[in-house]
């Protein structure tokens, strides 16, 4: 799509995102970097040493303490080369599950480490995705942080001749986020104000500074993808991104669609007519991917791997990665709270 008359190029990010991403709702992957410590039955088979058997006299136990001290010097080279061989077996083995069993059954949590189980080692802190332990909600007023001054600079930033000029409300935001009781009241207040943060930060990346309600050159793209046979394109109908967080594909059109009741498969242009439901379709998708990851204490990066990782994380677009960063630096600020730590991905 021709960039808009009157829209300064210049001030919108250096590399346009509107283009084809991977949404699947899969979890992501991770695995152990390293092996800092080795189980203590591990070290204990390699350290082992005899044991008193019997009413030894006091010359023969000394004797044998100096030729087991012997012995030990003697044999350190190969029990350091063994023990690093160990670490690195070991390691391989920890990456190689981490990265087989990161698909979850639907009542799994997938762990920090990539692993599927239930309880708190798992679902608990760094849970990636399943029915990870969140805070409780809180009493926070999602309106409170989204203050009219606030929105309204939001979408200030978009030229008189942008597409989206006057699509985007607060009413319209707010209508949405009373459907999505979690989504803005997790946690403490600062857990609040980061994922409102963070929720904003990729809308403004996603629109360009909510210059756009959809994708650029969205029809000339296929996001139909048949292998999810519950949810068929419907012919002639585009599934391209749409709305603030511009949601794509027919899996994620069809399941949206369901939940919110509207035809998303007959009907996808629907997100593009209502602000309401533009926003909606976001927080949809918020809700089923991204909620648990900010507000469990993954961080901001988690929630680029979320939305577009495919694409972007991984060192795939890294410029693409810190525009985010830095609108979600900047919201915090705005709100007055700590982003945190582990914002890229």
């Amino acid at each position: 799509m021709p960039v808009p008359a009157g829209v300064d190029v210049n001030a919108f990010d250096p590399v346009p995102r509107l283009n084809s991403r991977a949404r699947k709702v899969r979890p992501s992957r991770r695995s152990l970097s390293r092996i800092t410590t080795l189980h203590p039955c591990i070290a204990a088979r390699i350290f082992k040493r005899p044991r008193a058997t019997g009413n030894l006299t006091s010359q023969v136990t000394q004797q044998t303490q100096r030729t087991q001290s012997k012995a030990l010097a003697t044999n350190q080279p190969a029990m350091a080369r063994r023990i690093s061989l160990l670490a690195v077996v070991l390691a391989v083995a920890a990456v190689s599950a981490a990265a087989q069993n990161c698909g979850c059954a639907a009542d799994q949590c997938c762990s920090r480490w990539g692993f599927c189980g239930v309880g708190s080692d798992y679902c608990g802190k760094g849970c990636q995705s399943g029915p990870c332990d969140v805070p409780d909600t809180n009493n926070v007023s999602v309106a409170s942080i989204v203050t009219p001054e606030f929105f309204a600079a939001l979408v200030a930033q978009a030229a008189d001749s942008c597409a989206a000029k006057g699509f985007y409300t607060r009413d319209a935001f707010l209508s949405a986020a009373g459907g999505y009781p979690s989504f803005g009241r997790t946690g403490s207040v600062d857990d609040s104000k980061r994922e409102i943060a963070a929720f904003f930060a990729h809308a403004n990346h996603e629109t360009i500074k909510f210059c756009y309600i959809e994708e650029i050159d969205g029809p000339s793209k296929n996001y139909c993808d048949p292998t999810f046979t519950q949810w068929p394109c419907a012919e002639g109908k585009g599934y391209y991104g749409r709305g603030p967080l511009q949601i794509s594909w027919n899996y994620n059109y069809g399941s949206a669609g369901t939940s919110l009741g509207f035809d998303g498969l007959g009907d996808p242009d629907a997100v593009a007519r209502s602000p309401v439901l533009a926003f909606q379709t976001a927080l949809w998708y918020w809700d089923n991917n991204v909620h648990s990851a900010i507000v469990s204490g993954q961080g901001f990066g988690a929630t680029i791997r979320a939305i577009n990782g495919a694409l972007e994380c991984d060192g795939k677009n890294p410029t693409a990665v810190n525009n985010r960063v830095a609108y979600y630096q900047q919201f915090c600020q705005q709100f007055g709270v700590d982003p945190g730590s582990n914002l890229t991905c």
